[in-house]
């Protein structure tokens, strides 16, 4: 471990040098590049410089400890106490740094395309989906990141058949990667007039984003179709051809946008969705030749896996992936999700940690 921090501490040495070169500076692509890898390193690179002193304290007052002994009682305490300060702060500082060490997701500082779509249980799965897609407005807001709505099929209540929206701000990939999955709610439905409880399903995927370069599309591969947008119960939106739907032959992947009334945002959104369901795929395809470890995450991405429970006859959300159940679920449906996410975090870097030790 240590022999990998300074080989990283030496490479964040040469990136400060690079970055305040004036030939490297001159290049502004080159110095984003290095300025960005260079950032990446600092906070690794601040938590072992602090590592490197404790341990130093340490030695200090291990050597002091020597010399005081059998002569001054009360400073002899006083070294043992700060000795067994400075090794408990050594222990986290070097947990630390092992799950900093872990390899990382390449997408995790994407920003992200969530899809909900209502699944079993008609009109209260519609209402359902529209429940999370707030939930996931409000913890968005939270975190300071920004939402932008993208594509919606709206139902006569209110809900959602599908609404397909993106989050942007960084590292939305590495906390919403989790709520890929189907969720589920017990609760009387509003439409349920012998007040019965019902069980409702919605699905949620949670893709990447997918940049240009990730993602090649040869425009022979697609068809685009431009038709007039319709609005609720049928009505049209707007008088102009400004829905697209893009078909993907290869994949058979359909996309459809229509909620603004220009074609050209449209079609951009549209693109937008295709590249990221694209990524998706291919992100699929690789883990199913690593399925060995892919069994030991948590689960992020497997949209048949039922992930949540929501019942709101006795106020809990239970995770049923790592067995966490929160009497707090107006608080959750509010976008109060910090608890559960970074239970899960914690989850998937404990097991990680278990098989680096193997």
């Amino acid at each position: 471990m240590i022999e990998k921090l300074e080989g990283l501490l030496k490479k964040y040495e040469e990136l400060t040098e690079k970055i305040s070169d004036p030939e490297v500076i001159a290049k502004q692509e080159e110095w984003r590049a290095l300025a960005k890898e260079h950032a990446s390193l600092e906070e690794i690179v601040n938590c072992y410089k602090d590592y490197k002193s404790v341990i130093r304290e340490i030695e200090d007052a291990k050597e002091l400890l020597k010399n005081e002994k059998d002569k001054d009682k009360e400073m002899e305490e006083f070294l043992k106490s700060e000795i067994d300060r400075l090794e408990e702060r050594e222990k986290e500082l070097k947990e630390k740094l092992r799950i900093m060490l872990l390899p990382k997701d390449p997408n995790d500082e994407k920003d992200v395309i969530m899809e909900i779509r209502a699944g079993a249980g008609g009109e209260e799965a519609a209402l359902f989906a529209a429940d999370l897609y707030r939930m996931y407005t409000r913890y968005a807001e939270r975190q300071g990141w920004k939402v932008e709505l993208m594509s919606t099929s709206p139902t006569e209540l209110g809900g959602f058949k599908e609404v397909v929206f993106e989050i942007i701000g960084k590292g939305a990939y590495s906390k919403l990667k989790y709520e890929s999955g189907v969720h589920r709610v017990q609760r009387i439905p509003v439409t349920e007039a012998g007040g019965r409880i019902h069980t409702s399903t919605a699905t949620v995927a949670v893709l990447p984003e997918a940049e240009e370069v990730d993602v090649e599309i040869n425009p022979q591969d697609i068809r685009i179709d431009v038709f007039r947008s319709s609005g609720h119960g049928g009505q049209s939106v707007n008088t102009t051809d400004s829905a697209v739907r893009i078909t993907h032959f290869p994949t058979g992947i359909v996309v459809t946008c229509q909620d603004e009334r220009s074609q050209l945002k449209n079609r951009e959104k549209a693109m937008k969705i295709l590249r990221a369901k694209l990524l998706e795929m291919k992100k699929q395809e690789q883990d199913q030749k690593i399925a060995e470890s892919r069994r030991s995450q948590v689960g992020t991405g497997d949209r048949s896996e039922r992930i949540r429970t929501y019942n709101f006859p006795q106020g809990r959300v239970t995770d049923h992936r790592i067995g966490l159940t929160l009497h707090k679920l107006e608080s959750i449906l509010d976008g109060e999700l910090d608890e559960i996410i970074e239970s899960l975090i914690a989850e998937e870097q404990a097991r990680k940690l278990a098989q680096s030790s193997e």
